[in-house]
């Protein structure tokens, strides 16, 4: 003990530079300066944790092989005053149990289930398409498209957080045929935002999944054209962002239907850009699998008018899906500024918003119903997370923090209502810089109430 190097939290914050970087777990002090670039992960959570102590997040995030590969990077510093919170212990307190009981393992039979689904769904709107001369066949074939697209998203949003298959081989198979070739949406662009919206959740400026200037924007602190550290650019508002803002209540449902066509114009733009893109060639050879095949199905459909539907009707029960990604956070607390390791469990339950459902619709949420316990959990299989659900909101009650779950109802007006407050201040053309909205502050348990008692017409219009 007494050969022990020892440094404090301030001076490692101050290694917080791509040259310079380091990060503690445990009370150990780790230099990732030159790891960062292998990180599987990649570098955004390491660069926005940055001189912070991560154990949570390190904990959340990775298995048990990969506390092996800290050792080389061990600067021989311990933190000095080195504190764990209570939340945060009885949070790894909670991890080791779930380690324990082996629910990290139990994965179930989803994927299978799955594979199965997105296999007999495809052989079925391939031969509608093909087969019949039915317009009414060839739009249900639409329906189903969109459906096998929501179910393959799924499956490689598991597959990017957890190793669903025997091997890390076939794992990146999954992700590779259930995202690029199926859905047409780059895994590569799904790990690159993703890893840092979970890392940094509802953060204004470094959450990506918040970041939709000129076309949405949850907090008017949007109106003072902040940075996304994320895009690396500013996030302008200017006369068409508070125009097209400021009705974005009423533009909501119809951008998510068309939402997809976003996803394959960034999967391109990361794709093709001169960033470093781990498996950039097996995600480009994927994208042109999903590009050949849905082309040539379209064009099997005898005329332009069932063409444009047979995608309308597809884009349209996708939008489902996007509709519940939003619905899990652009209602929910948010923030400016970096993530905090010391208050990474309180952020998570801050920033998300569960869907309450019936067990047998857990199929088409795909296990993110459940927001707050995959925010904490990550590598917990979906099949878990009904389980773990009454165990996290005893943990939240026990130190105060907010558990949300709404009703799908409820969760459309929470975030309808959101929209609505924003837009209506973007309109406001004498107050150019809006001063932060009210429902930023308000317990979102008596925000709920007041959408109940006021009636959601008046809160719509």
């Amino acid at each position: 003990m007494e050969n022990r190097k020892y440094i404090t939290t301030e001076e490692l914050r101050l290694h917080n530079k791509p040259d310079d970087l380091w990060i503690s777990i445990q009370g150990k002090a780790y230099n990732v300066t030159d790891w960062v670039k292998e990180h599987p992960g990649g570098a955004e959570p390491l660069m926005n944790l940055a001189g912070q102590d991560v154990t949570d997040a390190f904990i959340a995030y990775h298995p048990g092989t990969a506390w092996a590969y800290l050792d080389k990077l061990f600067t021989g510093y311990y933190v000095k005053d080195f504190k764990v919170s209570d939340v945060s212990r009885d949070y790894r307190k909670l991890y080791s149990e779930f380690l324990k009981m082996g629910l990290f393992e139990k994965k179930g039979h989803v994927q299978l289930y799955n594979m199965a689904s997105v296999a007999v769904m495809l052989g079925v709107v391939v031969y509608g398409v093909v087969r019949s001369e039915s317009t009414l066949v060839h739009m249900g074939c639409g329906f189903l498209l969109g459906l096998l697209w929501i179910v393959a998203a799924y499956m490689g949003h598991d597959s990017g957080h957890y190793v669903v298959m025997k091997s890390e081989f076939w794992n990146s198979v999954t992700q590779i045929l259930a995202g690029n070739c199926v859905t047409g949406i780059s895994i590569a662009w799904w790990k690159w935002t993703h890893n840092a919206h979970h890392i940094a959740c509802n953060s204004l400026d470094y959450d990506p999944d918040l970041q939709h200037i000129p076309v949405f924007a949850v907090s008017t602190k949007f109106f003072h054209s902040l940075t996304s550290v994320f895009y690396g650019r500013e996030l302008t508002f200017d006369g068409v962002a508070r125009f097209l803002i400021g009705y974005q209540h009423f533009t909501y449902y119809p951008v998510m239907i068309f939402g997809r066509i976003n996803l394959f114009i960034q999967t391109f733009l990361l794709l093709f850009s001169k960033r470093p893109v781990p498996n950039r060639l097996k995600n480009i050879f994927g994208i042109l699998v999903f590009w050949t095949w849905f082309p040539l199905l379209v064009s099997c459909l005898p005329n332009w008018g069932e063409r444009v539907m047979f995608v309308l009707i597809a884009f349209a029960v996708t939008a489902l899906q996007h509709v519940q990604f939003t619905l899990n956070h652009f209602s929910g607390d948010t923030y400016v500024g970096p993530p905090k390791g010391n208050d990474w469990f309180e952020k998570q339950t801050a920033g998300t918003i569960d869907i309450s459902c019936s067990s047998y619709m857990d199929w088409l949420f795909g296990g993110l119903q459940f927001q707050l316990e995959h925010h904490l959990f990550p590598r917990l299989p979906r099949c878990q997370l009904r389980k773990v659900s009454p165990i996290i909101q005893e943990l939240c009650k026990k130190h105060s923090l907010p558990y949300r779950s709404l009703s799908f109802w409820e969760a459309n007006v929470s975030t309808i209502r959101t929209l609505r407050t924003a837009a209506l201040q973007a309109r406001d053309l004498t107050n150019p810089v809006p001063k932060n909205l009210v429902w930023e502050a308000l317990n979102t348990h008596d925000f709920m109430q007041a959408i109940m008692l006021c009636g959601f017409r008046e809160h719509f219009f």
